[in-house]
């Protein structure tokens, strides 16, 4: 599996978040990764509609988490920011393929991402978050 764009600006945005105290921005985002602040902007926006950010416009605003890390689940941001997550498209259907009712394959890469799954979904944003002291050697 190959995480998109999207995801991956995601998981930063959530990583730098964690180690914020006070609100920060989307340009803060964009700044300390390089990337777009259009895309950061998009992302923030899922991010809070999906209930890990808190988005707060106007003067005093800014985005900041809306869970704490420890609450922040690894594999629920992945699974909502990709959709299917499916190694092949039998996996998650019955009839894609002529042979599938008797496929072995199908059932190997159902397990595989079962596993992953639980894996990811034991990882909290708490156990990946950097600490404020490596961002800031970054920052500079």
């Amino acid at each position: 599996m190959q995480l998109t764009t999207q995801t991956d600006y995601a998981l930063r945005t959530l990583m730098y978040l964690a180690t914020r105290t006070e609100r920060s921005t989307v340009a803060d985002v964009s700044l300390l990764f390089g990337i777009s602040s259009n895309h950061v902007a998009k992302v923030v926006n899922l991010l809070s509609r999906y209930g890990y950010l808190r988005s707060i416009r106007g003067i005093g605003g800014g985005i900041e988490l809306a869970k704490s890390p420890e609450e922040i689940r690894i594999g629920d941001v992945i699974e909502r920011m990709e959709g299917d997550l499916h190694l092949l498209s039998c996996v998650g259907s019955d009839d894609s393929c002529v042979i599938h009712s008797f496929c072995k394959l199908k059932d190997v890469l159902a397990e595989a991402e079962q596993i992953q799954k639980e894996y990811l979904d034991s990882v909290t944003l708490a156990d990946v978050v950097p600490t404020r002291r490596q961002l800031k050697r970054v920052e500079s």
